[in-house]
């Protein structure tokens, strides 16, 4: 009864919580402010294992294991609410405080930013304060004389009133989520843009016909996602300032209009993810279309002593970019759009950068809203406060797509096939080896711009047997990715890409 007791009543808090922090439109519930907590006080190499464990599923992971824990805790509380309910009570404000720390940590300080912490403590020590006594009757804790059928009716009504509260907390949750995602006005707002945009076509002999090869390009519904917001910013575009600030000649402050009016520039360019292991799949292709970073840096005027950008996202995460690659000849842009498309919020709506040749960790902010030019001795960011290089050139590296690791097939020619990246660098060879052959020479796609990945293939006369399959880049400069395994902290995996196959 009291585990029970504990839960319903933490429900009832919580559901309240999310009702306000959607009726408040806040960035953040509670609760997700709490995970995301975690996510910051969690050591780099805990959160790198993770991420190699479960991908981009880590966000809605720690969610559920944030809400299990709150009712593992919850649980015990109302344990202890069977034997004394102020004492309860006094666990639950503890609860509370944890809370509003963590929103303090994730939302700007306003009137309303604590309302629906603080609201919600007070429901679940109210509901506790309403069922602990009829929870203590049921469980036959107030006195041992009591008859079996006084008993069993208090165990009844209780039950029931549980049920009720439970049911009336799930209802008013599901009501806060769907004020708080605002997703309907968003979507709307992408849907309006006009903007001077238009898919462009794979352009020709870079896509290898091969089943089971990665296409070229990646559908914005099949990026790859990566971040530490577990409650994406929903900006309109008419809410959306970009502050150029610091080290320049003159302060700018840009709109989203003033973005587009300046015109868009489209490049391929693909993104790779520090956090991807050798032969993973936390990399992507795609065209992008926004305004060259190196335009507006150049308007404002940046001094002769900044070698760096501290980017800033609307949830408050940080990055640290050469400034030396966002004014070369790279097209480091402020993109709004992919593959034709107005961003997702999902992947930056209404404005991310897009570096080529860096991995997303300095490189790639979603949702910006503040560029900062600086210095690197100035300024630590998110991920080199947790151990990162502060400079992340993307390794040249490939990867075998088909045949798949462990897959059996029968002897005959079998196309292998993947494909390998050096961005801005670009790719010169693949080879690939079976069991301790010598290296033979893949067929390289065309490779319309040093920016993207580079797809190849290699038909192998499979003979029985198990067998090894290796694979090998080496970029346009002349080096071939080394064979020395190292993990991805703190500057990215390297190793060749190995998998076993069966051959019948």
């Amino acid at each position: 009864m009291g585990a029970l007791l504990g839960v319903v009543a933490a429900a009832a808090g919580l559901a309240v919580a999310e009702l306000l922090s959607g009726i408040f439109h806040q960035r953040v519930s509670p609760v997700v402010a709490v995970a995301e907590s975690i996510i910051r006080l969690t050591p780099g190499d805990v959160v790198e294992f993770v991420i190699s464990l479960v991908g981009q599923y880590d966000k809605p992971l720690l969610v559920v294991f944030t809400l299990l824990g709150l009712a593992a805790v919850s649980a015990g509380v109302g344990v202890v609410a069977i034997r004394s309910t102020l004492g309860a009570q006094g666990l639950f404000v503890l609860m509370g405080v944890v809370v509003v720390l963590a929103v303090r940590a994730r939302l700007t300080p306003s009137m309303s930013t604590y309302i629906p912490a603080v609201l919600g403590v007070v429901v679940a020590m109210a509901a506790l304060a309403v069922l602990a006594p009829r929870a203590a009757v049921a469980a036959n804790r107030t006195t041992a004389t009591q008859p079996a059928d006084t008993r069993r009716s208090s165990r009844r009504d209780f039950l029931r009133l549980t049920g009720v509260v439970a049911a009336a907390a799930v209802m008013v949750g599901v009501t806060g989520r769907v004020l708080a995602q605002g997703r309907a006005a968003l979507e709307a707002a992408r849907g309006q843009l006009k903007l001077p945009i238009r898919r462009r076509p794979t352009p020709p002999g870079a896509d290898l016909a091969v089943t089971g090869l990665a296409p070229w390009v990646t559908d914005q519904d099949d990026f790859y996602r990566i971040d530490t917001a577990l409650s994406v910013p929903q900006i309109l575009p008419g809410e959306w300032e970009l502050r150029i600030h610091g080290l320049v000649d003159r302060e700018m402050t840009l709109t989203y209009q003033d973005l587009i009016d300046r015109g868009l520039t489209e490049a391929w360019v693909t993104l790779c993810c520090v956090s991807n292991q050798v032969g993973g799949g936390l990399i992507s292709n795609a065209s992008w279309s926004g305004v060259p970073i190196a335009d507006v840096l150049a308007e404002a005027g940046v001094h002769d002593d900044a070698d760096a950008v501290l980017s800033t996202s609307a949830d408050d995460w940080t990055c640290g970019t050469p400034l030396s690659v966002l004014t070369d000849d790279r097209n480091a842009l402020f993109a709004v759009a992919m593959n034709g498309e107005p961003l997702t919020a999902e992947h930056g709506f209404p404005v991310r950068m897009v570096v080529p040749g860096l991995y997303g960790y300095v490189s790639a902010t979603k949702w910006v809203v503040d560029f900062e030019v600086t210095r690197f001795a100035d300024f630590t960011a998110f991920w080199t406060d947790r151990g990162w290089a502060a400079e992340g050139p993307i390794k040249t590296q490939s990867r075998i797509d088909v045949p798949g690791d462990g897959s059996s097939f029968a002897a005959g020619d079998v196309v292998v096939a993947g494909v390998a990246w050096a961005q801005h660098t670009g790719i010169a060879k693949v080879e690939v080896r079976i069991a301790d052959q010598p290296w033979v020479e893949a067929s390289l796609a065309d490779e319309p711009t040093i920016d993207s990945w580079r797809q190849w293939s290699y038909v192998w006369p499979a003979q029985p047997g198990s067998q090894r399959i290796q694979v090998r880049a080496t970029d346009q400069s002349g080096e071939t990715q080394t064979e020395a395994i190292a993990d991805v902290l703190p500057d990215g995996a390297t190793g060749w890409h190995t998998i076993t196959v069966d051959v019948g």
